[in-house]
């Protein structure tokens, strides 16, 4: 059994968060109750940390867009503990929410932070970063990332404030890689090693996955949405290429980007591979039949509604990149 074994929870309020750094002084403080051999949860917006294996932990974000009440606080966010050192992974959408990630892990180990490992680029899984840069980590990032955030770092950050307001969106900022992954590349925690692989063009052109050899868990960042509807802003031919590939892959459990904390292995990429080879399918068949990319946003996929949460908000995006895609085939 771990010694991380009991559950323990640490219910932090919007206002507390709101409040800053003093607030954050105090949540530390509850915080410190538990020590280093327990699984103590600290997270942003009142939701858990779980250990989800020996020094693995990962905080749930909520199924949402970004608003005032989350934060940002909509991915899911890890943590692994080595003998030396800490690697994060993601961080949330907002030095807030990152801030309070940060709390967290100094609950359970006094171990340095010499790692924030991002999957991707987007806002909802970078913009805690900042939170971590007091630590001198090294923030490592597929080697396309950097050109891509920085493209959109403006409408990133101006977005997220509106979206969060301007009090809780104080000290977000982008962080670029310190360190890129051109194609793969190990890190040592200590008696604790993570293999990092920078894949093809699917979500993003930036995805990453993490590999934690001692557990044998597999992060795969917004390669894998479970409940939570996926997305697409990289490649659907990419996508459904490359999820063969995964399922390949030996692991013990996997991290989605949003869903579970963990899941059952290869059996969590059924609904996405479900989901992405029907809307793929239904694209094809409607520019075959000469349909208009609003004919095919109404009726592409629909069928999948019930299945996946703020499928309104995503989905309609999706077929229209699928069909952009697609019709040049």
């Amino acid at each position: 059994m771990s010694p991380h074994s009991r559950d323990h929870r640490l219910k932090v309020s919007r206002r507390s968060l709101l409040r800053g750094s003093a607030t954050l002084g105090a949540a530390a403080s509850i915080a410190g109750r538990f020590s280093s051999s327990t699984p103590a949860v600290a997270a942003a917006n009142g939701a858990e940390t779980t250990e989800i294996a020996p020094g693995i932990f990962v905080h749930r974000g909520q199924h949402a867009l970004i608003d005032a009440e989350n934060l940002g606080d909509i991915a899911n966010t890890s943590f692994v503990i080595g003998k030396d050192a800490v690697a994060v992974i993601d961080t949330g959408g907002s030095a807030r929410v990152g801030q309070v990630l940060r709390r967290a892990i100094q609950a359970i180990t006094d171990r340095p932070i010499r790692y924030v490992i991002n999957t991707h680029m987007h806002p909802d899984h970078v913009l805690g970063n900042a939170a971590f840069e007091a630590d001198k980590a090294e923030f490592i990032a597929h080697h396309k990332m950097a050109r891509g955030l920085s493209a959109r770092a403006e409408r990133f950050l101006s977005r997220t404030q509106e979206q969060i307001g301007d009090d809780a969106f104080e000290g977000t900022k982008i962080i670029l890689p310190t360190r890129v992954v051109d194609t793969s590349l190990t890190i040592d925690l200590g008696g604790r090693a993570l293999n990092l692989v920078a894949r093809s063009t699917a979500h993003t052109d930036n995805d990453l996955t993490i590999f934690d050899t001692q557990t044998e868990t597999l992060f795969l960042g917004d390669l894998l949405f479970s409940e939570h509807v996926p997305t697409l802003d990289g490649s659907i031919v990419g996508w459904l290429k490359l999820i063969p590939i995964l399922r390949s892959e030996a692991a013990q459990r996997v991290v989605p980007g949003h869903g579970p904390v963990a899941m059952a292995w290869p059996d969590a990429l059924a609904p996405l591979e479900f989901y992405w080879s029907l809307i793929a399918r239904d694209v094809r068949t409607a520019i075959q039949d000469g349909m208009t990319l609003s004919e095919a946003t109404a009726t592409v996929g629909q069928s999948e509604r019930s299945k996946w949460q703020v499928f309104d908000e995503h989905h309609v995006r999706n077929v229209t990149a699928a069909f952009a895609e697609l019709e040049w085939e």
